[in-house]
């Protein structure tokens, strides 16, 4: 019988290959993407204008018509090794995770002292979960804002896990995707977020999908809410802060701490 690193550098390489097969496709699609580009935007400024659409995007200040790049960036290696790269300034030194994943089965986040608990998927993104839980050990989260609020039809998420509260902050490294394949955004969902057009820009931003959203499936799925998403609907119920689609909670929101475990 393989033993469990045997298994997981098997699963790796498997979905190395899978995604090597991707990339052709995914950069064809970009492409065709950029061709219709100019005609999408001139369309959706004016809808906008007249309707007061949003057009929301994971990262703050991007173009989500923009997600997609010629050349994606897998985060874990054929090997089962992670790939973490220096990048931007950290809000504390906390250096790189271990190339060897962390195979972390729960994290409990607790939201204004109410716990809101999550089963990780560390089978098929163990170099995101991996990295969650070094940030967790490192008390990165602790503290800090969910800064964003989006209440579209379309996309109804709670985004957290930056410390400067801005949407631009990140932990000192990036890193690629993983689970990318075929992905939804269902209830419950724990997802990436990354900047638009860039897919190795994961670093410590995440998104909690409190009803069923609608994404192209370009961020990487880490974890199943099992608890405690009442808690986001909750928040959601109270808007945010200037009454539009998207932007900062109405009532402030502190992920006061987040663990995981074994």
């Amino acid at each position: 019988m393989a033993s469990t690193s045997q298994r997981r550098r098997q699963l790796a390489r498997q979905r190395w290959e899978k995604q090597q097969a991707r990339r052709a496709e995914a950069a064809a699609r970009a492409r065709r993407r950029r061709q219709i580009l100019a005609g999408v935007t001139a369309v959706a400024v004016l809808g906008a204008s007249i309707a007061g659409v949003v057009v929301w995007s994971p990262w703050s200040g991007d173009d989500v018509t923009t997600t997609a790049a010629d050349e994606p960036t897998d985060a874990a290696a054929a090997d089962g090794s992670c790939t973490y790269t220096e990048a931007g300034p950290p809000a504390e030194t906390i250096g790189l995770p271990p190339a060897e994943p962390n195979a972390a089965a729960t994290a409990t986040l607790t939201l204004d002292g109410k716990p809101v608990t999550v089963e990780l998927l560390a089978d098929v993104a163990p170099c995101t979960v991996s990295s969650l839980a070094h940030l967790a050990a490192n008390d990165y989260f602790d503290g800090t804002s969910c800064h964003r609020l989006t209440s579209s039809p379309a996309l109804r998420v709670l985004q957290c896990g930056d410390p400067t509260g801005s949407g631009g902050g990140g932990p000192g490294y990036e890193f690629g995707l993983e689970n990318t394949d075929g992905a939804t955004y269902p209830a419950g969902t724990v997802a990436m977020a990354h900047r638009s057009g860039e897919p190795g820009s994961n670093g410590s931003q995440f998104f909690l999908v409190y009803e069923d959203s609608q994404l192209p499936p370009e961020y990487t799925v880490f974890g199943r809410i099992t608890g405690g998403l009442d808690v986001l609907t909750d928040i959601a119920a109270r808007g945010t802060a200037d009454g539009n689609e998207d932007g900062a909670p109405k009532q402030p929101v502190t992920l006061d701490d987040l663990v995981t475990a074994a």
